[in-house]
C-alpha cells in the first residue's frame, strides 16, 4: 500500500515538467539536452541587484534634476546677488499672486490666523472678500509655510530660497516618477536614463518651471506623475496582492494631491477617465479598475465652444484668452525642436507599432480567439498588455489636444519622452515589429535583445554628444533679469502711496503690486472666476476707445485710488493681427466692424491711454499724474472733480 502510494506521488511528479509551460522545458524538449537551472538565491540576487540599481539611478536622476534647476535658476536671474524686491520681481504675474499669499502665511502671528485671513480675504481686491486657499489653490503655500517654521529654517535660509527649493524638489520627483514609469512598462530602468534625458532636452517644452516657479501645474503635475506610474503599476497583468494594494494606495493619494493644488486637475483627471473608458472596451482587464471627473467650470465650455468653431463672439475676455500663446495651436519650431533631439521620430515610430498591434488583437477578439493569460517575448504581442493600451490611448488623446492649445503640451511632452523611452528599450516591442517582418536569418528574440540594448545606446551617445555641451554652456554663462522701470514704480508705491490705497491696472501688473508692495488692488491674473474676469474687462477699458468719464465711473465703482496706465499695452505692437488688447477691446466695444475690412467706426472719443498722457480738460479734471517713467504712468483718481478747462 505505500509502494503504490510512493508509486503514485513519483507519477504526479514525472507529470510536472510535461505539463509546464516554462521555456527552460520546451527548450530541453527541442535540444534533447538538460538545461541547468539556475538556484532560487542567485535568482533572487540578480532580481534584488537589477531593482537596486534601477532605483538608484532613479533617485540620482531626479537629484541631477533639482541641481540643474537651482543652478541654472541662480546663473539666469543672479539670484543671490539681487535684493528681495529685484527677487520677487521675478515672479510675474499669476505666480506673483502664490507666493505673496506664501508671504502673508510667514507675517502672520500664527498658523491658524494666517488660515483665517486668507480664507476671509478681503485686502487683495477691493470690495471683495474672497476665500483665497480654495478659490486659489493656496494649499502648497500652506504647507510651505509650516515646514518653513515647523522646522526652524527661518534660521538657516530666507523664505524664498525654501520656497523654490521645494517647486525644484517635487520636479526632481516629477522625472523620477517618469523615469519608473517607463521602466515599468519596458523592464528596464535603461528606458528611465532615456526618458530623464529626453525630458531634460526638451523642458522648453516639457516645463514651464523656468519662468513661472509657482505655477500651480509646477506643484500638481508631479503628483499626476507618480499618479500615472501607480496606474501603470497597478494595471500589469500577474501583480501580487501586495503590489497592488501599494498600487492603489498610491495612486488615490496622489490623485486626492493633485486635485487639491491644481483647480484645473479634473480636466487632465477627465481625459484620464475617458482612456480608462476606452481600455476597458478594448481589453478585458477587471471591471473595478475607473475616474470620475469633475464639473465643468461655464466660461471654460464657453471658451471651447469658440476654440472649436462651433460659436462666435465678441466678448472680450473669450476672445483675449484665445488670443494667449498657451492657447494656441503649437508653431512650427515646437515640431522642430522635437525632432532635433529625435524625440518625435521614435516617439512616432513607437506609437506606430503599439497601434498597429493593439487593432491586431481588437480583430483576434472579433474573430473569436481568446486572449492569453500571459504575455511572453515570444509571442510578440506588445498590444494586449492593458497598461500599454491605456498609455496609447491616454497620449492620443493628450497630443490631439496640445494640437490645438499648446500649452497642454507641457503635459504630453513628457508623456512623449516617457512612451518613446519604453518603445525603444523594450524588446517585445521590437519582437513585434520582427514577427511581422517574418525575419529568417537571424533569431527574432535574439535580435529583438540586441535592437533593445543598441538603440537606445545611440540615441544616448548622440545626445550626448549634440547637447551636453549646450547643458554646461547654460550652466556656466551668467545672465541677468534687469527691469529698472518695474523696480522704481514698485520703490515709489511702498515710500509714496497711502497704506489704504487701492491700485488699478493690468492683471499681471496687479499681481506684481500685490507681492512687491502689499498694497490693495481692483482685479487679478486668474481666470477661474467669473467676477475677477469681469473685472479684468473693465479695467482693461483704459486702453479702449471710452471717455475720461466712463473710465472715472468703473474706477470709482471698485473704490480705486490710483490708475498705473502702461506703455506696452497702450502702443503695442502684437504679432498676432486682432490679438492686441487694444484691439479686442475695440471689437467688444463695437468700434471695430470685422466684416469690412477691420475699418474703424466713428467714435467721439480717442484712445484712453493716450488722450490722459496729454495732461487737458476733461482728462485732468478725473485723473491727476503723480508719477511716470519709461514704461509706466501712474494717475491719481481725484475725489473731488474740478471741470475748469
Amino acid at each position: 500500500m505505500a509502494k503504490e502510494e510512493g508509486s503514485s506521488v513519483e507519477v504526479r511528479q514525472r507529470k510536472k515538467p510535461k505539463t509546464s509551460g516554462s521555456q527552460e522545458a520546451r527548450a530541453e524538449k527541442r535540444s534533447g539536452t538538460p538545461v541547468p537551472v539556475r538556484a532560487p538565491k542567485y535568482v533572487s540576487f540578480q532580481r534584488f541587484a537589477k531593482i537596486f540599481i534601477g532605483c538608484l539611478a532613479a533617485v540620482i536622476s531626479g537629484m541631477m534634476h533639482v541641481f540643474y534647476l537651482s543652478a541654472y535658476h541662480e546663473r539666469k536671474f543672479w539670484f543671490s546677488n539681487r535684493q528681495e524686491l529685484e527677487r520677487e520681481i521675478t515672479f510675474q504675474g499669476d505666480s506673483a499672486i502664490y507666493y505673496s499669499y506664501y508671504k502673508d502665511m510667514l507675517k502672520a502671528p500664527s498658523f491658524e490666523r494666517g488660515v483665517y485671513e486668507l480664507t476671509h480675504n478681503n485686502k487683495t481686491v477691493s470690495l471683495k472678500t474672497i476665500n483665497a486657499v480654495q478659490q486659489m489653490s493656496l494649499y502648497p503655500e500652506l504647507i510651505a509655510s509650516v515646514l518653513y517654521q515647523a522646522t526652524g529654517s527661518n534660521e538657516v535660509i530666507e523664505p524664498v530660497y525654501f520656497y523654490i527649493g521645494i517647486v525644484f524638489g517635487l520636479q526632481g520627483i516629477y522625472v523620477t516618477a517618469l523615469f519608473v514609469t517607463s521602466w515599468l512598462m519596458s523592464g528596464t530602468w535603461l528606458a528611465g536614463m532615456l526618458t530623464v534625458a529626453w525630458f531634460l532636452i526638451n523642458r522648453v517644452d516639457t516645463t514651464r518651471i523656468e519662468y513661472s516657479i509657482p505655477l500651480r501645474e509646477n506643484w500638481a503635475l508631479p503628483y499626476f506623475a507618480c499618479q500615472v506610474a501607480a496606474l501603470t503599476g497597478y494595471l500589469k497583468r500577474n501583480l501580487n496582492t501586495y503590489a497592488e494594494r501599494f498600487c492603489y494606495l498610491l495612486m488615490s493619494a496622489s490623485t486626492y494631491t493633485f486635485m487639491m493644488v491644481w483647480e484645473y486637475s479634473h480636466y487632465v483627471l477627465f481625459l484620464q477617465a475617458v482612456s480608462l473608458l476606452l481600455l476597458d472596451v478594448f481589453s478585458e482587464e477587471q471591471s473595478d479598475k475607473t475616474f470620475v471627473p469633475h464639473k465643468e467650470n461655464e466660461h471654460v465650455l464657453k471658451f471651447l465652444e469658440v476654440k472649436f468653431g462651433l460659436n462666435v463672439t465678441k466678448n472680450f475676455t473669450l476672445n483675449w484668452l484665445l488670443c494667449q500663446e498657451s492657447l494656441q495651436a503649437p508653431s512650427q519650431d515646437f515640431f522642430l525642436r522635437l525632432t532635433q533631439s529625435s524625440l518625435l521620430p521614435f516617439y512616432i515610430l513607437v506609437l506606430i507599432i503599439c497601434l498597429l498591434s493593439m487593432t491586431q488583437v481588437i480583430f483576434r477578439r472579433m474573430n473569436g480567439k481568446s486572449q492569453k493569460e500571459t504575455v511572453t517575448l515570444e509571442d510578440g504581442r506588445i498590444g494586449e498588455r492593458p497598461e500599454i493600451i491605456y498609455h496609447v490611448i491616454h497620449t492620443l488623446i493628450l497630443g490631439s489636444l496640445a494640437m490645438l492649445m499648446e500649452g497642454l503640451k507641457f503635459i504630453w511632452t513628457p508623456y512623449m519622452c516617457m512612451l518613446a523611452a519604453f518603445g525603444v528599450c523594450s524588446p517585445e516591442l521590437w519582437m513585434t515589429l520582427l514577427k511581422w517582418l517574418r525575419l529568417r536569418t537571424v533569431h527574432p528574440i535574439l535580435l529583438a535583445l540586441i535592437l533593445s540594448m543598441a538603440v537606445p545606446t545611440i540615441i544616448g551617445l548622440s545626445l550626448w554628444k549634440e547637447f551636453f555641451p549646450r547643458l554646461i554652456t547654460e550652466l556656466t554663462e551668467l545672465q541677468e533679469f534687469y527691469d529698472p522701470d518695474t523696480v522704481e514704480l514698485m520703490t515709489w508705491i511702498k515710500r509714496h502711496a497711502p497704506a489704504a490705497a487701492v491700485f488699478a491696472g493690468s492683471p499681471q501688473l496687479m499681481g506684481v503690486i500685490k507681492l512687491c508692495t502689499g498694497w490693495m488692488v481692483t482685479s487679478l491674473p486668474l481666470y477661474s472666476d467669473d467676477d475677477l474676469l469681469n473685472r479684468n474687462e473693465n479695467i482693461y477699458q483704459i486702453y479702449s476707445k471710452r471717455s475720461a468719464e466712463d473710465i472715472y465711473k468703473i474706477l470709482t465703482s471698485y473704490k480705486a485710488n490710483y490708475l498705473i496706465v502702461e506703455d506696452a499695452i497702450c502702443n503695442e505692437m502684437g504679432t498676432v493681427r486682432g490679438c492686441r488688447v487694444k484691439d479686442l477691446l475695440d471689437v467688444a466695444n463695437g468700434h471695430v466692424v470685422c466684416e469690412e475690412g477691420d475699418k474703424l467706426t466713428y467714435s467721439k472719443y480717442g484712445r484712453f491711454c493716450h488722450e490722459v498722457k496729454i495732461n487737458y480738460s476733461p482728462y485732468v479734471n478725473y485723473f491727476t499724474r503723480v508719477y511716470w517713467n519709461r514704461s509706466y504712468f501712474v494717475y491719481k483718481v481725484n475725489t473731488v472733480i474740478s471741470f475748469q478747462s
